[in-house]
């Protein structure tokens, strides 16, 4: 009877440490996020001029299926002086949420974060992730990783570090360069890695599929842009109609297993790009069918 108590005892307590587990577990991105073979949507930076609840209603009209959060843009038109952050109550988490809802969006990502809250803020984070079943965190924020890995390993979310591009003035700012993200998240869990961001890697005058090869296995998130020449900061373009070779990345990403997201931060007619970040959306369904530049 004892070693019957004993094993009941036992499984119990399985049962409640996968419960409390799992509810730390952050939701793979389901198949149906995909626009053919990759999870993509838009970054809501592409739409900062509106708010939370249009950002995702625009992402609906471009055929996106995901959207990538970033910190303080207005909530709604009708409280546009809430500021959806990693500081917003259950009540505005769950008003985000049945807005992803009715327009069938799925979040998946939340960045560019930099924050200055040290250990607290950033499992204020790591919680706010889960609470919105978030599979990744976008950050620049290297100096953290200390702080960061754990909270990885506890919530199994993952974390992407973003790259602006090169500024001369600054030499302090590194992590515009791939080389040095890599050397930052090589040892690191496998779960943090980088945010690869074509546009930026354009400006600072590298070729982004070298890029995207160089960091193999260590994307955790792309945020996709087309530009129409490397070493300049021109605005973004339809995917096709520059010089990224973006057919070229996706073929690589696909080569890699990549299964993250796809951000289209489309930083060009702020005010009407739903149009061209359509087409952007329409590349990636049929990439597929193009040949190889």
């Amino acid at each position: 009877m004892n070693a019957t108590k004993q094993l009941l005892s036992r499984l119990a307590f399985a049962s409640v440490w996968f419960t409390l587990t799992a509810a730390l577990h952050a939701a793979p991105i389901p198949d149906d996020c995909k626009v053919g073979d990759f999870v993509l949507g838009s970054q809501a930076w592409t739409f900062n001029h509106f708010t939370v609840f249009e950002a995702i209603e625009k992402t609906a009209l471009t055929g996106g299926k995901t959207i990538e959060f970033f910190p303080g843009q207005k909530l709604s038109l009708e409280q546009p002086e809430i500021k959806w952050d990693h500081n917003a109550s259950d009540e505005i988490i769950q008003k985000v949420k049945d807005q992803l809802a009715k327009n069938h969006i799925r979040a998946v990502n939340y960045g560019v974060v930099y924050p200055k809250g040290g250990a607290e803020e950033w499992r204020k984070i790591f919680e706010f992730a889960k609470k919105m079943e978030l599979y990744g965190i976008t950050t620049e924020s290297v100096q953290d990783l200390d702080i960061i890995e754990p909270l990885v390993k506890e919530f199994d979310i993952k974390v992407g570090i973003h790259e602006h591009y090169k500024r001369p003035e600054d030499p302090s700012y590194k992590v515009w360069d791939p080389n040095y993200v890599l050397s930052v998240v090589k040892d690191r869990d496998p779960r943090i890695g980088a945010c690869a961001d074509t546009g930026h890697w354009a400006t600072s005058g590298f070729t982004p599929l070298d890029c995207v090869k160089l960091l193999h296995g260590r994307i955790i998130s792309v945020h996709l842009k087309e530009r129409k020449a490397i070493g300049t900061q021109l605005p973004d373009c339809v995917y096709g109609t520059g010089v990224s070779n973006i057919k070229g990345i996706l073929d690589e990403l696909k080569r890699q297993g990549f299964t993250g997201n796809i951000s289209i931060e489309y930083e060009n007619h702020w005010d009407y790009s739903v149009p061209e970040v359509a087409q952007c959306v329409g590349f990636v369904r049929g990439y597929n069918t193009r040949p190889t530049p």
